[in-house]
């Protein structure tokens, strides 16, 4: 239960073994890296399988999602302005609720990151393969495109776009960040050349039922898409690289989170309004189906094919870059290998950190299917965001007088939302989700127990 001091944090921030991170990141490039890593596989993928549990009323589950993600996003703009170092929600939580609690977040995140990466990889190459068929008229064999289970024996496009994002992570933070700007702009573009194309396409009826299955499959639905979220906290990872982040964090998280949900909340009203709802059903790559249909040619399902190609491999790089700054953290506190803290002094990155977590990526991306890969990112987000709400509540209570450069409104009441709203959607995630969930936290509590509790810097500290 022992505590590390915000004031340890926060001295300690940037500082790696044999070199430092560099603070080289605007608030622009901050939001760039937010809307990067969450807008993406959400939208142009798991739209999808979403509609066919929630039909019309999609749109009202991304809206669910989005308000839960509001709650937190508020808690987090505040924990970023006061603590803003690359741990994100595990710093929070260590400064705030105990090593163990800090742990189990941190342990949480790297399912979050870790494996969404491996999710949004898988969604890269199904656009690579429409646009391939629609430019060329050719696929990648089933056989080297889909993991067991699913036809094939490997997802080699899913090595592929995250072993890309391995070589451009480690040419250093501002460069790759300028990399992710260009790709998120093109992707933004994408959504909007859909939504103006798509809506030529509406009709009415397609709207009715708004809710075949009810509240219960709006729900479900909600529980999927936030998946679509979970990439707005990416901004506090990037605590450490920031010019001013007791400034620039708390503005781009909710920047980020409001242009993400509203483009969202566009693209699924114009997309189930084109296309019957039950037809989304087993659709990977929908939104260029849609362009196809209403316009009656393959061009534009090619461009907007092309554009989530880019699109999905930012969300890939993004996620990947917070993914090594949590890991980052977590070794410098001593809970995981030191090999996690090691800065490459020419390029100011950890290298050898990027390398190990594309690696393991990558083969998730290969082996697992989607859907196993999205409920299971869904739940250790969820969690994360759940301790996060906590963790603002503790603080304000214990260090009231904290110099705050941002401070949610309506308190207590918006972290207990957030908190609860959390609760509600974890609870609507399916069985086998609980099960792996349960077995990542008795895994990642015979780690701690047998590594971390012995070797963290607080522990050695105490000798």
């Amino acid at each position: 239960m022992r505590r590390k001091p915000v004031e340890q944090l926060v001295a300690e921030g940037g500082q790696g073994e044999g070199g430092t991170l560099r603070r080289s990141l605007t608030m622009w490039q901050l939001t760039m890296i937010s809307i990067g890593a969450t807008l993406g596989t959400g939208i142009f993928v798991v739209l999808g399988e979403a509609t066919s549990a929630a039909g019309p009323a999609v749109a009202i589950s991304f809206v669910i999602a989005g308000l839960t993600a509001l709650f937190s996003a508020l808690s987090y703009a505040e924990l970023a302005g006061s603590i803003p170092v690359s741990g994100s929600s595990y710093s929070y939580s260590y400064a705030t609720m105990g090593e163990i609690v800090a742990w189990i977040c941190g342990w949480c995140l790297v399912l979050e990151y870790g494996v969404s990466v491996a999710a949004v990889a898988v969604g890269w190459g199904q656009y690579l393969n429409e646009l391939l068929e629609g430019t060329i008229g050719v696929t990648i064999p089933e056989s080297v495109s889909a993991p067991l289970g699913e036809g094939g024996f490997i997802n080699l496009p899913a090595l592929v776009v995250v072993l890309l994002a391995m070589v451009f992570l480690m040419r250093g933070a501002k460069e790759s960040a300028r990399v992710n700007t260009v790709m998120v702009v093109i992707k933004i573009a994408t959504l909007v050349l859909f939504c103006a194309i798509g809506f030529m396409g509406i009709k009415a009826g397609n709207y009715t039922p708004l809710a075949p299955l009810g509240i219960t499959g709006i729900s479900a639905a909600a529980a999927t898409v936030f998946f679509s979220y979970i990439g707005f906290d990416a901004a506090s990872t990037a605590g450490e690289e920031a010019k001013n982040p007791k400034r620039d964090l708390p503005r781009a998280i909710m920047l980020s989170l409001l242009i993400v949900t509203v483009l969202y909340c566009l693209v699924a009203l114009v997309a189930v309004g084109a296309m019957p709802w039950d037809d989304f059903d087993g659709t990977e790559a929908a939104l260029s189906q849609i362009l196809n249909d209403v316009t009656g040619h393959s061009v534009w399902g090619s461009v907007l094919a092309a554009g989530a190609v880019v699109a999905i491999a930012s969300v890939v790089f993004a996620v990947l870059y917070g993914q090594t700054r949590i890991l980052f953290a977590m070794s410098r506190d001593g809970l995981v290998p030191k090999v996690f803290a090691k800065v490459d002094e020419r390029t100011g990155t950890p290298k050898a950190n990027v390398v190990i977590v594309s690696l393991f990526c990558g083969i998730l991306a290969a082996a697992i299917p989607l859907s196993e890969l999205a409920n299971a990112t869904s739940i250790g987000t969820l969690f994360a965001f759940g301790l996060v709400n906590i963790a603002v509540i503790i603080l304000r209570y214990k260090r009231p007088d904290m110099p705050r450069t941002f401070r949610l409104a309506l308190f207590p009441v918006t972290p207990v939302l957030g908190f609860g709203c959390c609760v509600y959607l974890m609870g609507k995630l399916p069985a086998p989700t609980w099960f792996a969930f349960g077995g990542w936290m008795v895994a990642g509590l015979v780690v701690y127990f047998f590594y971390g509790l012995r070797r963290s810097s607080l522990a050695t500290a105490e000798k």
